[in-house]
């Protein structure tokens, strides 16, 4: 087995054992976070990200209306509830890939490129593994799976054939997010951003193909995501191989490394648990949601859609901001990150004020883009918006906290965060369900309180503990 694992490596990222010198100036599109201006340095960092979320949010957006417009309502809540799954699936290599970057941002700020390729060898081989055994079981469970989430017995066919044609592009998922992160780690978020507007380009394109003209309903929405997917996962990981070379696994990185993979294993395995219990919660949120039927679950859809476009910026803000962390942690720059704390809470702040009033304002508008104006769907997505979209800088917080304990190797305080998030949220949101006369807003209003309650939590641990 091992001889098998060396040969499969030396054969893909092997380079004979030469000295590359000037290494950071032969880099493309790579920022060093370890000095300069902290405030310009993040935002320039930050922003290719935002971008790229934004792409994406975007193509769920054209999405969920050539389903809505040219499918019908049904369509709408079968992907609405398949979207919410496959962002519970996604969070668990998500979380693994970033904490295999925040292992590689950290080595990259020591400049112990020695640990850094012997990391890829052993997180691409792990986190990949594991990408496989997910989506196997996903098949195996899937109609249990759509069963346990409540689905309605008029929607269980579009949602199922939807989900066994999107999970086929779930490796893809792993390629992209491994490589971007890896790419993000030495200070390149350009490169991540250009294969992601590749991929979305393409995939509004096969959407409004397979779906208009050729009439391949639920599926052909889900076969243009797929292609799309592995266009740009495969892409990225070219690229890498191509233009890095110096970081390139050799003969001598072939191995396991007992200090490494448990650095790895701790980051990689916190953040994954991180963002499983997160989306854990938010699918157990969904398959509340889906017992109110089918115009509550095509509001939520919808509004969901709009609130993570809403929002999603900060996230990658906290992400960046973790790479800045994280490579200034491995720098030993303590002073740094502290001002770069400081410059973080109060982009976050402002971005989110803005952000809160313009989706609270706009809320019937931003519904009434993809569904009837005056509709119940569009009356209860309102609702939401205008509840949940007020605090969103509770969510923003508690982003950069994340980035935070992420990056100064204590990912386990972002799982406690999570726990006290999502507890709370899903908790309320089973009770207040239950009150009479409170329905549906009662999930609505638990959202913003797990939030705030995880701030709080977050900011007495960030000040006994200050890195």
């Amino acid at each position: 087995m091992t001889v098998i694992l060396k040969t499969m490596w030396q054969s893909l990222f092997y380079v004979p054992d030469k000295r590359i010198e000037n290494r950071e100036q032969k880099m493309k599109h790579t920022r060093e976070l370890t000095q300069g201006n902290i405030l310009i340095g993040l935002w320039a960092f930050a922003v290719p990200l935002m971008l790229g979320n934004v792409m994406q949010q975007l193509y769920n957006l054209v999405d969920t209306w050539v389903v809505g417009k040219y499918i019908g309502e049904q369509a709408l809540a079968a992907v609405g509830a398949s979207y919410t799954l496959m962002t519970f699936l996604t969070s668990v290599i998500l979380g693994l890939c970033l904490g295999a970057g925040a292992f590689f941002s950290m080595a990259y700020g020591k400049k112990d490129w020695d640990v850094f390729r012997n990391g890829l060898v052993m997180s691409f081989t792990a986190i990949g593994g594991l990408a496989f055994i997910v989506m196997a079981a996903i098949y195996l469970l899937l109609n249990s799976i759509i069963q346990w989430l409540q689905v309605p017995q008029e929607t269980f066919a579009d949602m199922r054939t939807y989900l066994v044609y999107v999970m086929a592009g779930f490796f893809a998922t792993f390629l992209y997010n491994y490589y971007a992160n890896v790419l993000r780690s030495v200070g390149n978020s350009v490169i991540p951003l250009v294969f992601l507007a590749v991929s979305v380009v393409l995939n509004i394109g096969l959407d409004l193909l397979f779906v208009i003209p050729l009439r391949a309903g639920i599926a052909g929405a889900a076969v243009a995501t797929v292609i799309s997917q592995y266009i740009s996962g495969i892409g990225i990981g070219l690229y890498f191989i191509k233009m890095y070379p110096e970081y390139r696994p050799q003969r001598k990185d072939v191995r396991w490394n007992g200090k490494n993979l448990k650095q790895i294993m701790s980051l990689s395995g916190f953040t994954c648990l991180q963002q499983s219990v997160m989306n854990f919660g938010i699918l157990m949120i969904q398959g509340l949601v889906n017992s109110f039927g089918a115009v509550i679950m095509a509001a939520f859809a919808v509004a969901v859609k709009i609130d993570t476009i809403a929002y999603m910026p900060v996230q990658d803000f906290g992400n960046a901001f973790s790479v800045f962390a994280a490579q200034n942690f491995g720098a030993g720059k303590r002073e740094r990150i502290r001002e770069g704390v400081k410059y973080a809470v109060l982009s976050v702040v402002v971005f989110c004020v803005i952000v809160s009033s313009l989706v609270v304002f706009f809320s019937h508008s931003l519904m009434n883009l993809f569904v009837d104006a005056g509709s119940a769907v569009s009356e209860a997505g309102a609702w939401y918006l205008q509840i949940e979209g007020a605090f969103y800088v509770g969510i923003g917080i508690l982003f950069l906290l994340y980035g935070y304990f992420r990056a100064v190797n204590k990912p386990v305080v972002s799982v406690i965060l999570t726990v006290i998030s999502l507890g709370t949220r899903v908790a309320l949101a089973y009770g207040l369900t239950k009150i009479a006369g409170v329905g549906v807003t009662g999930i609505w209003i638990s959202i913003p309180i797990g939030w705030f309650l995880a701030d709080f939590a977050g900011i007495i641990f960030y000040r006994r503990n200050q890195y």
